[in-house]
């Protein structure tokens, strides 16, 4: 079996990589293509993530390094509050339901550190943990979710709580239950979402919305993981995803592992396979989405949608609903985050740009809501007129609860 060594400094993997599988430095498995740990019958039909992407054990905060994938898997340990910052900023972490998801683990992670006396201490670094989070990154609604319900996860038990060790069970149990509950939600996705998916289908997909977005399952590649567990036959073809490559280090890496035929294509091709018939759904995720149906996702998004529209190709878009924002009426007022021109100029520490160029590297754009045929939410698939639906749904949920 041919082999190449990848070794991870400071981390808690050292991996081989190989045709069979990627193991660690003692021999033991880290992740297996299914190919090698299923039947071929089984093997056609599933999808398994290879393992969780935020983890909380025995009080510590683990993540994948996704700035690493696909050629090094290295799971990184938390132990400050600075680190959780830093991982959200860098993309260690990303997509939204995971930032919002490693937040709050990152807001036990302050408390831990500070070791607070007593119960109003422990509230009043709460909050600064949680404040301090909520500078890493603007534009995924899901971070400032998360940690609003860590504060009122912390204001509820401030009466009842006798000490500082009790306040902080309970803000570890919202943590965990936030987790949880992205889980359940994103499996949900991809259950509502299956049915878009025929047999011979050609899907797009931009950025990565899949195990490595989320907690688990992801909500974009949830439809297509649910699709493929069902046994129906499709070829997802993914943008690259520039600047940072998301699609070509992560989608293409985590579509592989499951299976999925898969063909990684670059940003500016996406019109021509279009043009030539091999493309009949599009479906990405979002990082907000706000109150009329307009969505921000990884830039290009915006791009593919007008594709879509211009050859009649469905446009979907794939969230839970803690990724709405309906305090903003429109996609107008959403944030968008301007990151490094070194991302655009020096991509994966190779110069390919002069020194003196400008940069304008904004890391999201907005689709309208005119050119989303769908939103796919753990409640169902949303359809226009959006503002009428999401307030139905909204309601009914509520009427539920």
């Amino acid at each position: 079996m041919m082999m190449s060594w990848r070794q991870a400094s400071n981390g808690t993997a050292r991996s081989i990589q190989g045709h069979g599988g990627t193991y660690a430095a003692n021999g033991g498995l880290l992740h297996r293509p299914l190919r090698s740990s299923m039947s071929a019958r089984d093997n056609r039909n599933r999808a398994v993530m290879p393992t969780k992407t935020v983890q909380w054990e025995n009080g510590r905060l683990k993540i994948i390094d996704q700035t690493l994938l696909p050629t090094v898997y290295r799971e990184i340990t938390l132990d400050s509050l600075d680190s959780v910052w830093e991982a959200i900023k860098t993309l260690r972490v990303r997509g939204a339901p995971a930032i919002g998801v490693a937040a709050a683990f990152g807001v036990l992670v302050g408390v831990r550190e500070k070791s607070p006396k007593d119960v109003a201490d422990t509230i009043r670094t709460v909050y600064e943990s949680a404040d301090h989070l909520a500078t890493s990154r603007p534009t995924a609604v899901n971070l400032f979710w998360a940690l609003a319900r860590m504060k009122n996860a912390a204001d509820a038990c401030a009466e009842d709580a006798q000490d500082a060790a009790v306040l902080l069970q309970s803000i570890e149990k919202e943590a965990v239950a936030i987790w949880a509950e992205d889980r359940r939600l994103c499996r949900a996705i991809g259950e509502h979402g299956q049915a878009l998916i025929k047999d011979g289908d050609g899907v797009l997909t931009h950025c990565n919305a899949g195990g490595l977005a989320t907690s688990d399952y992801g909500t974009a590649l949830a439809v297509m993981f649910r699709a493929h567990e069902l046994g129906r036959r499709f070829q997802v073809y993914a943008d690259e995803t520039r600047p940072l490559l998301q699609g070509a280090r992560l989608t293409a890496w985590e579509l592989t592992e499951a299976r999925i035929d898969t063909t990684l294509i670059c940003d500016n091709m996406a019109a021509q396979v279009m043009k030539e018939g091999k493309i009949q759904l599009v479906v990405v995720g979002a990082d907000r989405i706000a109150a009329n149906g307009d969505a921000a996702n990884k830039i290009g998004t915006y791009g593919v949608a007008v594709l879509a529209k211009a050859h009649d190709i469905p446009f979907y878009v794939a969230a839970p609903y803690s990724t709405f924002d309906l305090e903003l009426a429109s996609g107008e007022s959403i944030p968008i985050e301007q990151r490094d021109p070194l991302e655009v100029t020096n991509g994966f520490g190779r110069q390919t740009a002069p020194d003196d160029v400008k940069v304008y590297n904004p890391a999201f754009d907005v689709t309208p809501a005119r050119l989303i045929a769908g939103i796919i939410t753990e409640k169902g698939v949303i359809r226009p007129p959006y503002k009428e639906s999401i307030d139905l749904s909204r309601e009914v949920s509520d009427g539920l609860n």
